[in-house]
């Protein structure tokens, strides 16, 4: 083989080895940025329900306090209550995960509702 062809693959391995590289590296930062938003996403469920449950165990004392154990529950578990409200006798909680949102997405969010089973203790 003449010398000219040999020296035209020098390089390449380096070329493919930065391609596959860059390539592994996107598909990492994908799962984890998807992982990160699945998190986030259980979080705010799992707040929204803690809290309306919270919310409804202290509907005896009023809206007005029952709300506040909801917002106490949200702060402890790192989200933001953006709505606590009252339809007869059950507690609507609307939760959004603190963080930015990612790519333009809109922050995760979660929504629960609590009440009374309609059975006596």
């Amino acid at each position: 083989m003449p010398e000219a062809e040999r020296r035209s693959d020098r390089g390449a391995a380096t070329i493919w080895t930065a391609m596959a590289v860059a390539a592994l590296t996107g598909i990492t930062t994908l799962a984890l940025w998807l992982g990160a938003a699945v998190i986030a996403r259980h979080q705010a469920e799992s707040a929204a329900d803690l809290g309306a449950l919270a919310a409804a165990s202290h509907a005896s004392e009023g809206p007005t306090q029952a709300c506040e154990r909801a917002r106490w529950i949200a702060d402890r578990m790192g989200v933001t209550l953006l709505t606590c409200r009252w339809q007869q006798l059950d507690a609507l909680v609307e939760i959004e995960a603190r963080g930015p949102s990612l790519a333009g997405l809109p922050r995760p969010s979660a929504h629960a509702r609590a009440g009374p089973t309609g059975k006596p203790p």
